[in-house]
């Protein structure tokens, strides 16, 4: 129980530290907000100005705004944002649903692939096979993830007409609901799933690679074929569990990686979800919903961290182990 009490406030006193640290950042970033509304408004004197910055605070020292700030978050208050029209936690809740759906199924496909490509290289070192999947990862490593997601949409979407190339879903099925309404949502996550997941796909492909080849030099497998047992029972018993631990750990760790590439994908595929939300208040220096935005962001990481902890427990149970 003081074990788990101490793990929750680390986790709080982290997420205040991460807020402190976006809003000092957010706050040293180039441009004035109260000119960038006064020109939406059509006013830009110098009165307009100095009641917007004493309206939103902007006219106080930088401590008094974040000690503001810090005591807002902590009533789970995340501001409003003036150009939206609509309180920042309103705006995340209706984005937070479709960045989870594509960065949790982009996650699933690149740890998936990359461990199962992984091991077929791992295990076939050396032969052809090995040479390709280890050339297509370092491919994809290399293809920068904007142009890979227009390369998808030129080839897929356009030339083949196979897949929609931007939006949630189709209008109609929207309207109808239901089944077909999933199936319209799935169809139109398919491209910037794949997209999100390459680079990380190709990563851990080559992180497999190098763990299985690793240990399948280890004594217990040695002993395993020295009983008898099969090639096929051995790698799936002893050296795919043992194998996917870094795999998994640097999974967790790469999770801020694909979250901050959802922006560009989710802006190339028009795809409503946060990384789209952040493109549009970095553009229009909507400040409240940037900060919410990375709070946010920065919660999600760690609470997938957290999973990936619990995962890496299942995997290797000497973790538990004290």
């Amino acid at each position: 129980m003081r074990k788990l009490l101490t793990s929750a406030l680390g986790i709080v006193l982290t997420i205040f530290a991460i807020a402190t640290i976006n809003f000092m950042l957010v706050r040293a970033a180039p441009g004035d907000p109260a000119a960038v509304m006064a020109g939406e408004a059509g006013a830009t004197d110098e009165a307009f100005l100095a009641q917007i910055r004493a309206e939103y605070g902007l006219d106080q020292p930088h401590l008094t705004q974040l000690g503001t700030y810090l005591g807002k978050v902590a009533t789970l208050d995340l501001g409003y944002s003036v150009r939206q029209g609509e309180s920042v936690a309103t705006l995340v809740m209706e984005r937070l649903g479709p960045t989870l759906l594509l960065t949790l199924s982009a996650f699933g496909i690149s740890l998936l692939g990359g461990t199962l490509f992984g091991a077929i290289a791992g295990k076939r070192q050396g032969t052809w096979t090995d040479l390709a999947i280890s050339m297509v990862a370092l491919l994809l490593f290399a293809t920068p993830v904007f142009w890979l997601g227009l390369m998808l949409v030129l080839v897929l979407s356009v030339k083949m007409g196979m897949l929609p190339a931007f939006g949630y879903a189709d209008i109609r099925a929207a309207s109808y609901g239901g089944f077909e309404y999933s199936l319209s949502v799935l169809r139109h996550l398919i491209l910037p799933a794949l997209t999100l997941s390459a680079i990380q796909m190709a990563v851990y492909t080559r992180l497999m690679r190098a763990s299985l080849i690793e240990v399948a030099q280890e004594d217990y497998v040695k002993t395993a074929r020295a009983k008898g047992l099969g090639e096929g029972q051995i790698l799936r018993g002893q050296m795919l569990r043992n194998a996917a631990i870094p795999v998994v750990t640097f999974a967790g760790l790469q999770v801020g990686t694909m979250i901050g590439g959802a922006v560009v994908v989710e802006t190339v595929f028009s795809w409503p979800g946060l990384g789209r939300l952040t493109f549009d208040a970095v553009t229009s220096r909507d400040y409240p919903v940037l900060l919410g935005l990375f709070l946010v962001m920065s919660i999600l990481v760690i609470a997938v961290n957290l999973l990936t902890d619990l995962l890496h427990r299942l995997i290797d149970p000497r973790v538990g182990v004290h």
